[in-house]
């Protein structure tokens, strides 16, 4: 016991002093030696109080209260391990430590400094002053210049410090401004403990000279191949404020595992806050898909069952509803540039669709609106996935109804342009879809629409019907890839109507009407299958007619007359049920010119007048905009004209 005393006298209290022979003094120094031996015992009650690697001092666990003239005794706290350092004059030490370093290291010094005096002790682990923090640490943040000594501001901090903490590292070594505050502190409180904390070197290289004196203390060393910075650190806030490290260790490290399950517990709420978020996002957005897909399920439905249902009994003005209702769901889901590519490609076969009824109407240029942004739409679908078949063939739709357009509105050489795209497209289609019907379709689809131009634009009757006859044949392979499709197998039946009317202006009636009747005989099983089909019953309208053309240029006058008149019938059956219908319009208007022609050869003056009369009247009473085809309108009053005065001649002549 006493060679422990001797050594902790080595530790903290200076070798000489002017008072040592003192006897009261020695009285009170022999006092704090024992009382720092009680407070020792009390915090290593198994005698651990010495390193068991080296003979060094556990003092980072002890504090000495330094008993000095003025000083009164106060007693120790028991079970708090420490004694209240106190200043001369009785008062409380302002700093609990003077952190003393060389400014090379303020890295070091400046995080440190803020994580001792932010420390706050954890539960039941307190100072004897009751208090949970160490309290304010002095740091000097000016570095004093070669030639000057402590300033008093330093002088003053050092003599209110309650301890001493020396960042150690070559530098503090090489610095004899830390070697004087080690000193200064030595003769100001002889009592008061000193601390070091290594941070970089071994401690021969890191400790000053001030330190070196005497035993060699045994350092926090913050290095990170030493204790490393949080142990370090809890070594010093032990030693500053007299705990146990291991007790303070143990708390800490408890209340560490309570701040990792708090913020454990914490993140897990966030979390579950978070799936139960992404549960509910994730459902509506569920629930936003499955409405979307139900109302484009509706849309598709209305562009393809119900608008071929609709054509076909000729309601347009339903067609029309559909249409805008379809649209205006487009409309109200904002930015179209959010629409997924189906949602825009669906967006363009109802512009499509739209044009298509506009046409029908007779109103071409809000057609060719109509098509034109669909032909963005699905040209901007095309270039982002250029071998969809999808996006191909809505594209080459897009290039067929602006053909239709330009061909409509007496552009043939624009029509072909666009009519040569599509059977592009359409090629492109059968590529990647060598075996669907839909792709041969749309080739003979292709070949049909550049043989009406060669036909009627261009008198070019050979190139029309090879066109004509190849478009028969990839709609014959389309019927044998779908047999049972009804819309293939009346195109088939369409082809033989073409070739009819280009053999009808090559004046081979004969060939004419032998395709007329292949068309009839083709289209009568069809009627049978669906008899309120509007398009079906069009197609015999028109063969029945050109039938009766054929069969008055040939001189068979009897039979172009029976003939007319149930083509009538078709037609006013055909007017009733849809009178805006504008190709309905057209072959009522014909039918009633053809049978005003065939009375004029008959002589029948009476019924010539009335027919044209009728004839006029209607077109009077049309809009404007009557008819698919502008043309028409001028070319059918000049017909009728030229039947009105062929008419007069011959009454003028009495014939």
């Amino acid at each position: 016991m006493k060679a422990k005393a001797a050594f902790l006298s080595r530790l903290f209290v200076p070798p000489s002093r002017e008072e040592a022979g003192n006897h009261l003094k020695d009285r009170r120094r022999a006092f704090c030696i024992s009382a720092a031996m009680r407070t020792l015992r009390a915090t290593f009650p198994h005698g651990g109080f010495f390193d068991s690697q080296t003979p060094r001092l556990h003092w980072a666990s002890v504090q000495i209260m330094a008993l000095d003239d003025d000083v009164v005794h106060r007693p120790l706290k028991r079970g708090a391990g420490s004694i209240l350092v106190m200043e001369d004059n009785g008062t409380k030490a302002t700093y609990a430590a003077f952190l003393s370093y060389n400014h090379r290291d303020v890295a070091w010094a400046r995080p440190l400094q803020r994580r001792l005096e932010s420390y706050r002790f954890p539960g039941r682990t307190v100072r004897s002053d009751g208090k949970r923090k160490l309290g304010p640490i002095f740091r000097d943040r000016d570095e004093l210049p070669a030639t000057a000594d402590l300033s008093e501001a330093v002088k003053q901090a050092l003599s209110k410090s309650a301890a001493l903490l020396v960042l150690c590292s070559p530098n503090s070594a090489a610095s004899p401004w830390v070697d004087k505050e080690i000193r200064l502190f030595r003769a100001l409180h002889p009592d008061r403990p000193i601390l070091a904390a290594i941070i970089d070197g071994e401690p021969t290289d890191a400790f000053p000279p001030a330190l070196r004196d005497g035993v060699e203390p045994l350092a926090a060393d913050l290095r990170r191949e030493g204790d490393g910075v949080r142990l370090g650190t809890l070594k010093i806030i032990a030693g500053l404020a007299g705990i146990g490290l291991d007790r303070l260790v143990q708390r800490d490290a408890q209340r560490r595992i309570r701040r990792v399950m708090a913020v454990t517990l914490a993140l897990l709420l966030i979390m579950l806050a978070f799936v139960a978020l992404s549960v509910a996002a994730l459902q509506a957005q569920r629930e936003a898909e499955r409405q979307r897909a139900e109302a484009e399920g509706i849309i598709e439905f209305m562009l393809t069952d119900l608008r071929e249902r609709l054509r076909s009994v000729g309601r347009l003005d339903a067609l029309t509803v559909v249409n805008d209702r379809a649209m205006n769901y487009y409309r109200d889901q904002g930015n179209l540039d959010d629409l997924p590519d189906d949602s825009l490609e669906r967006r363009a076969r109802i512009l499509q669709a739209m044009g298509e009824d506009d046409i029908a109407r007779g109103s071409l240029p809000a057609a060719r609106r109509k098509f034109e942004e669909a032909h963005r739409t699905t040209t901007a679908l095309l270039n982002d996935d250029p071998e969809r078949p999808e996006w191909i063939f809505v594209h080459a739709q897009s290039e067929f109804w602006i053909g239709q357009v330009d061909q409509l509105s007496g552009q043939p050489d624009r029509a072909l342009n666009h009519y040569w795209a599509y059977l592009h497209w359409a090629r492109q289609l059968l590529q990647h879809q060598p075996h669907a019907a839909r792709s041969f379709t749309e080739v003979g689809y292709a070949l049909s629409n550049i043989a009406s131009v060669q036909s009627e634009a261009k008198n070019d009757h050979g190139d029309a019907i090879r066109n004509y006859e190849k478009s028969l044949y990839w709609f014959q392979r389309a019927q044998q890839a779908d047999p049972r499709s009804l819309t293939i197998r009346k195109e088939v039946a369409e082809r033989h109507a073409r070739l009819a009317d280009v053999q009808y202006d090559r004046r081979d009636f004969q060939a004419a009407a032998q395709h007329r009747l292949e068309q009839l005989r083709l289209l009568e099983p069809l009627r049978r299958e669906d008899p309120q089909n509007g398009d079906i019953a069009y197609d015999t309208l028109v063969a029945t007619r050109s039938l009766a053309r054929i069969a008055f240029e040939t001189g068979e006058t009897a039979k172009a007359v029976r003939l007319l008149r149930d083509a009538q019938i078709q037609s006013s059956a055909l007017r009733r049920r849809d009178p805006q219908n504008q190709n309905w319009f057209e072959q009522h208007l014909r039918l009633l010119m053809d049978a005003a022609e065939v009375a004029r050869v008959r002589h029948r003056g009476a019924e010539v007048h009335r027919l044209v009369d009728q004839a006029r009247r209607i077109m009077h009473d049309a809009s404007p905009n009557a008819a698919a085809d502008p043309a028409f309108r001028i070319t059918s009053i000049k017909r009728l004209d030229a039947i009105a005065q062929a008419d007069n001649r011959a009454l003028a002549k009495g014939e």
